[in-house]
């Protein structure tokens, strides 16, 4: 997720979202409005005496809403850290924690594939927010009523810390419990299909807290709409790693002498009759046998249709340009392909060599060729014969 950094504890860069700085004021809204009513929850709960009265007061409510939403996110940042301390631990990178919309998310490098590794990165969020819960209630306790405000604060957090303990770990994938679940499916079946598993069920809970959300609180509509967009793009995404395992992009690439190029003195006009001939919407730009830049539609676009004979292509084509190496794994083309927001890429060897282009649409036909047959098991590495061109 994209965020604004604000500093970095062991190694991890800590970011908040646009969306935080809009919900962490409408929780603090929120909690102060409802003081008095949480001062009653906790007194019954907790068996404790705070006053109400001063605590609704002028301003304190509001002074202990902000306190306690602080504090609550705060909950929410070492929750994440719980995931990714025991994630470095073995030996995988995190990008980032950042604070946003729905609370908290650890960004992964690469996510485990290993049951025993992903079960226990999936429990230890939960296992600090119990922790955490514990500590406040602990303080809570000991607190004097001089200190009702305090009091409050803490034992506030005891009772959401626990509540996000226990909502964490129901079954709804991406959610920590999800992740339990398909590390237990693990056990007993390969990494995709214990996702697509635990994605269905995931589905499913996001659509029933959906439904309860319409009656009870909208916010929980749009976290399950979140948890089922979730689901999905996790369960795509590692269903196209299985299929691609072992597949390299020059598997699947156009070869350079099967490319169209265009040069980068042809018109803009001439470049848009060859894209609606060849039915393209992107080009290399060569120089002889030197890679210059790449073309696309939108580019062309961009100029007014009454001056495209003046343009070149030299004129609007993109020259800073993201390349990929024929002997990469496919899923590492797809991931370039997204961190860069491009559409295909330009296949170059160890000595600067254009062997080739990768694009959206033969990562797509491999894919769905991959599906029909199950796997690329009868495919020779070096023969890419079995996959037709879609170009």
């Amino acid at each position: 997720m994209r965020g604004i950094r604000i500093g970095s504890a062991f190694g991890i860069p800590i970011k908040l979202d646009l969306t935080f700085l809009i919900v962490l004021p409408l929780f603090a809204w929120l909690i102060g409005n409802d003081v008095g009513q949480l001062v009653g929850v906790l007194n019954d709960l907790f068996g404790s005496a705070i006053d109400v009265g001063p605590l609704t007061a002028g301003s304190m409510q509001w002074v202990l809403g902000a306190a306690a939403a602080i504090g609550l996110f705060f909950c929410v940042l070492l929750h994440e850290f719980g995931h990714s301390l025991v994630a470095m631990r073995y030996g995988y990178e995190i990008d980032s924690i950042t604070l946003w919309l729905f609370g908290g998310v650890a960004s992964f490098a690469e996510m485990p594939e290993d049951w025993k590794q992903e079960l226990s990165i999936a429990v230890a969020g939960p296992i600090v927010s119990i922790a955490l819960g514990v500590l406040s209630y602990a303080a809570f306790t000991v607190l004097p009523s001089a200190l009702d405000p305090v009091k409050f604060v803490v034992g506030y957090l005891a009772l959401t810390n626990i509540v996000l303990a226990v909502f964490n770990m129901l079954p709804g994938f991406p959610m920590d419990g999800g992740r339990v679940l398909r590390a237990l499916l693990a056990r007993t079946r390969p990494h995709a299909r214990a996702t697509q598993i635990a994605a269905e069920v995931g589905k499913v809970f996001a659509f029933l807290l959906g439904l309860f959300g319409l009656f009870a609180n909208l916010f929980l509509v749009a976290l399950a709409f979140f948890i089922y967009i979730g689901a999905s793009s996790e369960a795509q995404q590692t269903v196209m790693k299985a299929a691609f395992q072992d597949v390299t992009v020059k598997d699947v690439m156009t070869p350079r002498q099967d490319l169209d190029v265009v040069s980068e003195h042809t018109s803009v006009a001439e470049l848009l009759e060859r894209m609606f001939t060849e039915r393209h919407t992107g080009y290399p730009v060569m120089d002889g046998d030197r890679l210059v830049g790449m073309v696309t539609l939108s580019d062309a676009r961009s100029i007014k249709e009454v001056e495209r004979d003046a343009y070149r292509v030299g004129d609007v084509m993109a020259n800073d340009l993201a390349t990929i190496s024929p002997d990469a794994d496919a899923m590492a083309a797809i991931e370039q392909m997204q961190k860069n927001d491009v559409g295909r890429l330009p296949v170059v060897d160890d000595e600067g060599e254009v062997v080739g282009l990768i694009s959206r649409s033969d990562l797509v036909t491999a894919f769905n060729i991959i599906q029909s047959r199950g796997s690329l098991a009868s495919i020779s590495p070096r023969d890419t014969t079995n996959l037709p061109n879609p170009r």
